[in-house]
């Protein structure tokens, strides 16, 4: 090789002045990097390159010698018009410099050992401070007192309680509307004497509005409606707070339903609402406690899947106490359910597999609230999406949106993600799981774990293997595995987090509703389902403006009365649903809704436009 190298390394070109070429120090940089690289590191230090025989070095170079320092220099200009460059570098003069010790076998282990242990590190502690936690004492072994010496909670280490407090005070400022209740609220106290129990995620959202719950006079008892949802530091700082606390991450199905025992089940201690988040709790409730169900004055439920369940208490005739449906009120459905789940869907997705959405094929089942935001999402990164429906109004939505319509049959060997979202059971079988293609994700953004049949996984043929928190490797026989995250359940909450400000917007309408219900006269509602009144979802929705300062326009009264309408609202009927296609959730459709008050709502309309 020879021992000059020529700069720059092609002819420069006519139009180009001589002041294009880079400054000389830069040059010099790059040409040392390059011979560099040409050099074989040793353990005695770097060698100088071999020169072909005869050459010899020009300018103010000098050959390496042992011990020596080599000066790497410019020359003049070459026959080419273009400066040569002596290649030769530098060798050290004490060959046994530390960087030029190859590593030993046990310093290259020691060295992935750590690697490996700072990236789940990493990675736990995205979800939870005491993911990554040692301690592998069941919370239900401990015994564990705050700081007043109580002891009526359950959770992984009341010790984390000031980094669950940090938390709380973060999602306080992404919640006006929950601060701005308790602030103008609290004086009143409209929740005196309630006694709520409830069952939802255990997140600082969650604390907000327990803690405001707390400061509108009620007293309160908590579980969590999911066993991977929980931050156990979240559930620490409102265990010390004084509330009593019944969860942990990573529950087992026996710890859940202990948890939610230990609730309800307290001596002197008799609840009269509920506020719930996927009907768990109050069929606990209705199953073992049959008298203390009868003595609830009001229910209210966030998720499709609780309120499918009371429509079929109510159908059967067995709910008896009132009950608020908040999953189909506007702002859940426009906000938490679209928006929230457009975020989060993606944060989900990466913290687990780290994927790159561009180019891949998804298909997203049922597109409601939840899978307008998931297509939405993955659509905005690039993805091909795919949408499985039942409800033809849901369908043709998503046409016009853009995604093509299928039965999963035709594209489940193709995809590379599947999604669930549509509140029934068993969308995804085991037929479909035995298609899928190699490494194919499987998620649900649904409340419950019915929608993908796990259960079928669980048989000796397969090999489940644990990557990282949250996510496993179902294997085959043949070796084709799938990619399962949260084992079915709940992606976002159980994966990553969601986004405060849109949380805040559905705890805004949970506490309106207990205040609704605990403070209604006798006879106002029948034990049935409502709906909640449109007046309070436009309430709520005027409590977050002031965030983006966003100003209303006001009717004039000769507007006012051209449209029938009061100035100060509500503005809308209380049939009046967000989208059209939100009406057969309890079908499986994912819109969420009663399909028969819908219908119903479609024929006044009608009717009206008729006259």
């Amino acid at each position: 090789m020879a021992g000059r190298v020529r700069w720059p390394p092609y002819p420069l070109p006519t139009f180009l002045p001589p002041s294009a070429l880079p400054p000389p120090s830069y040059c010099q940089t790059l040409l040392r990097r390059r011979a560099l690289l040409e050099h074989s590191v040793e353990g005695r230090g770097l060698t100088c390159m071999q020169q072909e025989e005869g050459e010899r070095d020009r300018g103010d170079s000098r050959r390496c010698r042992g011990g020596q320092e080599t000066a790497v220099g410019l020359t003049g200009p070459g026959p080419d018009s273009g400066p040569v460059v002596n290649a030769a570098v530098i060798q050290f003069a004490d060959q046994k410099q530390e960087f030029n010790k190859r590593p030993t076998k046990i310093s290259r282990r020691s060295l992935s050992r750590s690697i490996s242990q700072s990236s789940t590190d990493s990675y736990s502690s995205a979800a939870s401070y005491t993911d990554s936690s040692d301690d592998e004492t069941s919370p239900r072994d401990k015994q564990q007192k705050n700081s007043k010496g109580s002891s009526d909670f359950c959770v992984k280490n009341i010790k984390q309680a000031e980094f669950g407090r940090r938390e709380i005070e973060i999602a306080e400022q992404e919640m006006p509307a929950l601060m701005a209740l308790r602030k103008r609220a609290q004086g009143e106290k409209p929740l005196a004497g309630a006694k709520i129990v409830g069952c939802t995620h255990i997140t600082a959202q969650t604390a907000v509005l327990m803690e405001t719950l707390g400061a509108l006079g009620a007293q309160c008892r908590w579980a969590a409606c999911n066993i991977y949802s929980t931050l156990n530091e979240v559930a620490a700082a409102l265990a010390e707070s004084g509330f009593p606390v019944f969860a942990w991450k990573g529950e087992s199905e026996d710890d859940f339903w202990w948890c939610i025992d230990r609730c309800v089940n307290v001596e002197g201690w008799q609840p009269n609402m509920i506020l719930d988040d996927g009907g768990d709790l109050t069929h606990w409730i209705y199953k073992k406690y049959p008298n203390m169900f009868k003595k609830i004055k009001g229910i209210v439920e966030e998720s499709v899947t609780g309120v499918h369940r009371l429509y079929q208490l109510s159908k059967a005739g067995k709910l008896c106490v009132p009950a608020m449906n908040v999953n189909d009120s506007v702002t859940k459905q426009k906000f938490d359910n679209l928006y929230c789940c457009r975020e989060s869907i993606l944060d989900g997705l990466k913290r687990t597999t780290d994927m790159m959405f561009g180019g891949k094929q998804v298909v997203v089942c049922g597109y409601g609230e939840v899978g307008k935001g998931c297509c939405a999402a993955l659509k905005a990164m690039g993805s091909i999406v795919y949408v499985t429906e039942i409800d033809p109004i849901c369908a043709l939505q998503a046409c016009m949106d853009g995604f093509r319509l299928v039965k999963l049959n035709e594209v489940i060997r193709q995809v590379d993600i599947v999604i669930t979202c549509t509140g029934n059971k068993n969308v995804v079988t085991r037929e479909h799981l035995d298609r899928m293609k190699n490494s194919c994700i499987v998620c649900n953004m649904g409340h419950s774990n019915t929608e993908i049949d796990v259960a079928s996984l669980r048989t000796p043929e397969l090999t489940w293997e644990r990557v990282r928190s949250q996510v496993d490797h179902v294997i085959w026989p043949d070796g084709k595995r799938i990619v399962l995250l949260a084992e079915g359940r709940l992606l976002n909450l159980s994966c990553s987090t969601v986004p405060t400000f849109v949380l805040s917007i559905t705890a805004t309408t949970q506490a309106l509703a207990l205040i609704e219900l605990y403070n209604a006269p006798e006879g106002r509602y029948k034990q049935d389902v409502y709906l909640l009144p449109k007046k309070m979802d436009e309430y709520v929705a005027s409590l977050h403006l002031p965030t983006f300062d966003a100003h209303l326009t006001e009717l004039t009264d000769e507007q006012a009365k051209y449209l029938g309408l009061n100035k100060n609202g509500p503005f809308k009927p209380n049939y009046y649903r967000c989208w059209l296609g939100a009406a057969c959730s309890s079908l499986g459709g994912g819109g969420g809704g009663d399909t028969a008050a819908y219908i119903c709502a479609c024929v006044r309309i009608s009717s009206k436009l008729s006259v």
